[in-house]
């Protein structure tokens, strides 16, 4: 698999603080991003791959709903992730 244990204890030691710290927010919208970036350059390769182009609006919609709960609990968290990730601030 493309996601390796030990790529994703990286992910989630980089943005959760531990590499076990698995149902952070934000290591879990890390590795979301991941997967997401993933899936793109798939579906750039495989244009009628219609499972795929469902998986991935399927996870855009999981990292916006766990964004949405991060902006509610904690702006700041929420913030620091979105710059740290590079992605655009969807919640307004």
């Amino acid at each position: 698999m493309y996601l390796s244990k030990e790529y994703k204890a990286n992910i989630f030691a980089e943005f959760a603080g531990s590499a076990t710290n698995t149902g952070s927010a934000e290591g879990q919208i890390a590795l979301f991003t991941k997967r997401i970036a993933h899936l793109t350059e798939h579906l750039k390769k495989n244009r009628k791959d219609f499972n795929t182009q469902r998986a991935l609006q399927k996870l855009v919609g999981k990292r916006r709903a766990l964004l949405a709960y991060l902006y509610k609990k904690d702006i700041e968290r929420y913030r620091a992730i979105i710059k740290a990730l590079g992605l655009r601030d969807i919640i307004k």
